[in-house]
């Protein structure tokens, strides 16, 4: 089959691999319709994630047709199209009875405190990813969801991620009827965010990026406030000056590792890498935050240190939350607002490449050319699939 294939940083190729094979009886194999590039790939292709091998194929937000299924899986048959959540989810262990299906405790055998994820180096497990014509999909009773006969691909790819981890930032803020909400990045998950905070009852919601067409994008699209960080000499000082001086309600860090305008954050974590990425965005949001506000974290850092300033956080009453999204909670409520047209998550689709051009898409997102918001890859046995089979395809 065709797949991308990670050569080292900055360097990934479609090339010719194995076709997956089942290898547990809860396996299922999935021909993959859609695939997305995210934001967070980009920390796997500039080399900033810890254990990504040569060989890996990346993404995790991927949906598709189902083409075998292992001898116990009951919930699946072949025919299904899918939508596969990021999170790899054994759906028995204490943590995913409690519903955190991103900490499974069966599925990473690195033992790290995230469960397992598609196409996310080793660190999480080392599970090849969707970025390939066929994937396979571990315990495939619990993790992947029939798509609604209603439900195009293209909005179902993007809840595989994208948008529920939006929703699941603005959700981990608390959000309060009225509050002042300020998501910092303006890519797809910040998006998502700034939508979700709306739809959670918030009165105000302020956009900070440094990408101007993002920014434009983020303000027709989410109906929010803007703020280029280029223009602002201390982001603290000017979101408290936009918010009476007192400082937002809630503040959503939408960015992690590759967070720029802070040259020693910068130099210390992007390139010498001696924290676990550049921790600017937490600053920001820690001191632009009112006294007893909310932090919400679901940007990526690596597993090691940062340098927080936590004496801010006790000291001003914050409360601080992070975590990768359970998309598998969130799935129902968001569905239900897709359906209401409330929401369109495949309004942010701005780029279509063939698989075979998965070398110029990462090119093409990571350098932020052509106005890019967030890319889909299409296979090349997708397109066939197409043919064959239009009318089971939404």
């Amino acid at each position: 089959m065709l797949a991308m294939q990670y050569r080292g940083p900055y360097r990934v190729r479609a090339t010719q691999k194995a076709e997956p094979r089942i290898e547990h009886p809860n396996d299922a194999i999935v021909r993959v319709l859609r695939s997305c590039i995210c934001g967070s790939d980009l920390h796997l292709y500039h080399g900033l994630v810890p254990d990504t091998r040569v060989g890996h194929t990346f993404g995790h937000e991927f949906v598709g047709v189902v083409e075998r299924v292992g001898s116990s899986v009951r919930s699946l048959q072949p025919g299904d199209h899918v939508l596969v959540p990021f999170n790899i989810f054994c759906g028995t262990c204490y943590f995913c009875q409690k519903e955190l299906f991103s900490n499974c405790h069966n599925v990473n055998p690195e033992a790290t405190a995230v469960g397992g994820i598609f196409g996310y180096s080793h660190t999480a497990g080392g599970y090849d990813g969707g970025q390939a014509e066929y994937v396979r999909v571990p315990m495939a009773d619990v993790g992947p969801m029939k798509i609604p006969a209603d439900l195009s691909l293209d909005d179902a790819v993007l809840l595989t991620d994208a948008c529920p981890t939006g929703y699941h930032a603005a959700e981990m803020g608390d959000i309060a009827e009225g509050d002042t909400v300020v998501v910092f990045g303006a890519g797809p998950v910040g998006l998502f965010a700034a939508k979700s905070a709306w739809l959670l009852g918030a009165g105000r919601v302020i956009v900070v990026d440094h990408v101007e067409y993002r920014l434009e994008f983020a303000q027709q699209w989410a109906q929010c406030e803007v703020v280029n960080f280029k223009d602002v000499k201390d982001m603290a000082e000017h979101l408290k000056g936009m918010t009476d001086w007192l400082g937002a309600d809630v503040c959503i860090d939408a960015v992690g590792a590759e967070a720029v305008g802070n040259a020693l954050q910068t130099l210390s974590g992007r390139y010498l890498k001696l924290q676990a990425g550049a921790a600017t965005v937490l600053h920001w949001a820690i001191n632009s935050a009112r006294k007893g506000g909310k932090i919400s974290v679901v940007g990526v850092y690596g597993p090691t240190g940062n340098m927080i300033p936590i004496g801010n956080v006790i000291n001003k009453g914050l409360t601080l939350r992070g975590n990768q999204a359970a998309v598998k909670r969130h799935l129902p409520r968001l569905i239900e607002h897709v359906q209401a047209g409330r929401l369109k998550p495949s309004e942010v689709i701005t780029h279509r490449f063939p698989l075979e051009e998965v070398a110029d898409a990462y090119h093409v997102f990571s350098s932020k050319l052509d106005n890019c918001i967030k890319p889909v890859l299409i296979p090349p046995s997708a397109r066939d699939y197409e043919r064959r089979a239009p009318a089971l395809v939404h």
